[in-house]
């Protein structure tokens, strides 16, 4: 895969973005700023960003309630989502969906989703519009290791396996669903193997590692644009925060936690990108003074936003 300076930064910037995001959300929570609850993505962020780089606007990710780096990585407006996490009515969902449910359809962002699994079909519904429109797309669905033991997950993966559908299941393994550690929810440790039984393609990847990600998830997509079929990616990664904000985590083995702290995707990509491939560390620093900007722009956006007004409740719903 081409590794060009413009490229190789980018990935850097996108990273970037969704940590800054993400520790602004956390720091305005706390400070009871943003409403609702708020499952943050730090430490995640090599998946979605290695996954997404690979996408165009043709293409549709389906997320999660831990949405925020899926939706920054697939070219999501940091202010509009910001004044979304705010409840503003200048935010992607006019305020209404708030932190689990940010979603462009235009640029293929079918919608973070506070129900565990219920991406699933919502992917592979996008996979056979893909096929039967002849886009040229593919639908990405992003979940955790608690969501592959959904009955929605193989139900899924057996329609697009049938059917052939140009979808690929990306398992986010960060070792605990909800509170619950893998090992007690799954009766195998690499969830990749459950591919073999819809004859798929299963790979796993260190998601820590962006570049490792972005080319196991290329070849999968390549394939699946070709008219291969579906695949499972599993990536296995750490959410350094608790479940949601407020969770205090207490039931991560203090070990694990630093043993993960210290393999954080985006200091490690950062010194790859100045010792390996010799990009000056003045140009890291410049992409993060303006990533840092922007935040801050996001912030005020979303706070000189108006409210929804209450006149317009029963707008964009269903009865």
């Amino acid at each position: 895969m081409a590794k060009d300076k413009d490229t190789l930064l980018s990935i850097y910037e996108t990273m970037y973005k969704i940590r800054r995001f993400e520790e602004k959300a956390s720091e305005l929570f706390a400070d009871s700023l943003i409403p609702g609850f708020v499952h943050l993505y730090i430490g995640q962020e090599a998946v979605a960003t290695g996954v997404c780089s690979n996408l165009s606007d043709k293409d549709f990710i389906a997320s999660t309630h831990r949405g925020h780096g899926h939706v920054i990585a697939k070219g999501a407006d940091v202010k509009l989502m910001m004044a979304e996490l705010f409840g503003k009515k200048d935010g992607y969902c006019k305020g209404r969906g708030g932190s689990m449910h940010v979603a462009d359809v235009e640029k293929g962002i079918l919608g973070a989703n506070g129900i565990v699994g219920a991406g699933q079909p919502l992917a592979t519904g996008a996979a056979l519009a893909c096929k039967k429109k002849k886009t040229g797309g593919v639908a990405i669905c992003f979940f955790g290791d608690g969501a592959s033991n959904r009955g929605t997950f193989h139900e899924s993966i057996n329609l697009a396996a049938l059917w052939n559908l140009p979808a690929i299941y990306v398992i986010e393994n960060n070792y605990f669903g909800e509170f619950c550690p893998i090992e007690e929810s799954c009766s195998v440790q690499t969830l990749s193997v459950r591919a073999a039984a819809y004859g798929i393609p299963g790979v796993t990847v260190d998601g820590n590692d962006v570049m490792a990600v972005r080319e196991a998830a290329a070849k999968l997509i390549e394939r699946a644009r070709k008219g291969e079929g579906p695949s499972i990616l599993e990536c296995l990664t750490w959410r350094h925060h608790g479940h949601f904000e407020g969770d205090p985590a207490d039931y991560k083995p203090s070990e694990q936690q630093e043993a993960w702290l210290a393999k954080d995707p985006i200091p490690r990509f950062r010194s790859h990108l100045i010792d390996k491939e010799k990009i000056a560390s003045k140009t890291v620093l410049e992409i993060e003074e303006r990533v840092n900007a922007m935040i801050e722009a996001a912030v005020e956006f979303a706070k000189n936003s108006p409210d929804p007004d209450p006149s317009g409740l029963l707008e964009a719903v269903y009865a």
